[in-house]
């Protein structure tokens, strides 16, 4: 168990937390949440030794292994999936030892050593590694592709698939989601309601906390406070104890207000005096309930466009990208009309961006034609619409750059709905954070007025309560629209209509998010049945190697060769336990499916939680035994095949 106790952190003068107190159990998945720049960030650096605090303390088991995501990659040579693999410490660390102990020829502990790694999961990392990087947007031709040879974000998503595959106790992830995609997201969830480990999870994706988490942790007026269930049980419980501190309040009030007046009629009369001095006692140390703030800071909105315009644009055989040879979408045809409000959907590297450059001619048609409508003013906000902004400038001089006769009143009546008030819109670009930042992209854009927005993940660093507030504006936003995020809650809130990119092209998708979601669920089942039986037999070999270089160097001596024996020794016949072991696993793989079914099923996720927790407990069980039967059928196999060699040598 993790506990907080009396926990106290700051950030330069300022109080982040005080007095905080938490206990954290094995397996839970816990939500970390809170307003930008509450301390959620901080106080993983606390439970990973980075920085101690003001007071209090946390006490984490002894030996107790945490992983969590490297913020930096070094331009290596090696192949990704080598640089993924070496995220288990443990097996690393393994492996290095082995080589050193090859190297003495000592026949004992050579057997020790092999045992240990096939506990390890030195013999199903690699699939393991496979299948991560798959899940996590890699295409097969760019796992051996070198960690030096990918961009900045590619390279994230490696040190997260570092960060998954290491066998920890506990697993720090701050905002693992923020430079995903939708498919992304979807597979990194189910791969965390699976995972062992206990997870603190830092995110403002309510979905993506909905859809893995059992509890969440909520940072408010300098506590932290723990909700047993996913995000929205932690909506419903905190709506109910605001209710009843609001109730718990007005019947203080009321009996303070009894007492006041008792004590002003009879303060200065005799017979009652010292009653109310007794009162006036007790009222100087009552302390009224203090009930949390449920107001969201932020309320946005999108000015109605300057007008409207029927047929915004019309794609003929357009083929998109940037070289001719190899453009990345092909012969599209499709027609964007008033009021269409459409969801990008596709894998990341299918053309979802390219294809939105494309519209608003950030890139030109490699062939084909774009024809935008008369009178259509586009709003487009890119994934890195930040590095646009002069970080020497303030709020107020970017608007004044789009607008230069406005007054200053008017202006900063305008930043003001985007919470820009005061000194917060004289405040210099480069001192805000991400989110402030991404904030002022967007009121940059609704300052406008345009009447088609493409907006290319426009919550990443944006906290909840800024994303719901993002959601509304766009609700009711009257213009056309594409979205493309991996935010649902974001897309279901504001979109009628789907697109998909995929295999070079975009088209209309036929169903919802959840058939979405079904859809990215078959297709990475069929990736790991197609790896898992490609693998087997690799696997197969590298032991037998193993094991026949093991046999060569126990041939060295008398205490070399008495090791040869009782290694052989314990090679029994176990034809019966893998008969077992087979049927065993069928079972499960069965159950397995049948529970990927029921979660994908969108009433499972209904308002009674309790039913959707066992679920996602039986789930990540049921994929435990299926991994631990895995391992021990390989091994078992393994064993017997190598018996069955020896004697006929």
């Amino acid at each position: 168990m993790i506990t907080f106790s009396n926990l106290s952190l700051t950030r330069g003068s300022r109080v982040l937390f005080d007095g905080a107190a938490a206990s954290i159990y094995p397996n839970e998945k816990i939500g970390v949440i809170g307003r930008n720049g509450c301390g959620k960030s901080t106080l993983f650096a606390a439970i990973n030794g980075e920085i101690t605090p003001e007071e209090g303390q946390i006490s984490i088991p002894k030996g107790y292994v945490i992983a969590s995501v490297s913020q930096k990659t070094p331009a290596l040579d090696i192949p990704a999936i080598d640089y993924v693999i070496e995220g288990d410490k443990n097996l690393s660390a393994l492996l290095k030892k082995k080589e050193e102990i090859y190297a003495s020829g000592d026949g004992v502990m050579i057997a020790k050593i092999e045992d240990e790694l096939g506990i390890a999961g030195a013999w199903t990392i690699r699939p393991r590694a496979e299948e991560l990087l798959h899940g996590l947007g890699f295409a097969q031709d760019e796992i051996q592709k070198a960690v030096k040879d990918f961009s900045g974000g590619w390279r994230m998503r490696l040190n997260l698939a570092q960060a998954l595959i290491c066998r920890s106790d506990l697993l720090l992830l701050d905002e693992p989601t923020n430079h995903l995609d939708l498919d992304t997201v979807i597979f990194l969830e189910n791969y965390l309601r699976s995972c062992r480990s206990t997870i603190l999870c830092i995110s403002h994706d309510r979905d993506f906390l909905d859809h893995f988490c059992d509890h969440i942790l909520h940072f408010e007026s300098g506590k932290l406070v723990l909700y047993t269930g996913n995000y929205s049980d932690f909506e419903r419980l905190r709506a109910e104890r605001i209710k009843n501190e609001r109730a718990t309040r007005r019947r203080e009030e009321a009996a303070l207000a009894h007492m006041q007046s008792f004590v002003d009629r009879f303060r200065y009369k005799a017979s009652k005096a010292r009653q109310a001095q007794s009162l006036i006692k007790a009222m100087d140390k009552l302390k009224l309930t203090a009930v949390t703030q449920e107001e969201s800071p932020y309320n946005i909105s999108f000015p109605d466009p300057e007008r409207t315009v029927d047929v915004l644009a019309t794609i003929t055989g357009l083929n998109a990208g940037y070289e001719a040879a190899k453009p990345v979408l092909e012969n599209v045809n499709l027609m964007l009309l008033a009021g269409d409000r459409v969801g990008l959907l596709g894998r990341n590297g299918q053309g979802k961006s390219t294809f939105i450059k494309t519209l608003c001619s950030v890139i030109p048609p490699l062939s084909g034609t774009v024809t935008i409508g008369k009178g259509v003013k586009i709003g487009y906000f890119a994934q890195h619409e930040m590095e646009s902004l002069r970080p020497e400038l303030t709020a107020l001089d970017h608007l004044r750059l789009i607008d230069k006769n406005a007054r200053e009143r008017d202006l900063r009546s305008f930043l003001g709905s985007f919470s820009f008030s005061g000194d917060k819109a004289v405040t210099p670009v480069g001192t805000m954070s991400g989110g402030e930042q991404a904030r002022l992209c967007l009121a940059l854009i609704a300052y406008q007025r345009p009447n088609l927005l493409l907006l290319d993940e426009p919550t990443n660093h944006l906290d909840l309560d800024m994303r719901e507030s993002l959601s509304m504006a766009l609700a009711t936003y009257p213009g056309a629209l594409i979205v493309v995020s991996h935010d649902r809650h974001l897309l279901e809130s504001t979109v009628d209509r789907l697109w998909l990119c995929d295999s070079g092209s975009v088209k209309e998708f036929d169903g919802d998010l959840n058939d979405y979601q079904n859809y990215l669920l078959k297709e990475n089942r069929e990736f790991s049945e197609k790896i898992s039986g490609k693998n087997k037999a690799t696997l197969s070999n590298a032991a037998k190697v193993e094991k026949q270089k093991l046999r060569q160097d126990e041939h060295g001596g008398r205490e070399a060769r008495k090791a040869q024996a009782a290694f052989r020794q314990s090679l029994k016949p176990l034809k019966s336990a893998i008969t077992r072991l087979e049927k065993e696993l069928d079972e499960k793989r069965a159950l397995l499916s049948e529970l990927d079914a029921r979660l994908s099923d969108s009433s499972s996720y209904g308002s009674d939680s309790s039913k959707l927790q066992e679920l996602l407990k039986q789930r990540a069980a049921t994929a435990s035994e299926c991994e631990a039967l895995e391992n021990d059928w390989l091994e078992k196999s393994e064993e017997l095949e190598e018996r069955s060699r020896s004697f006929e040598g």
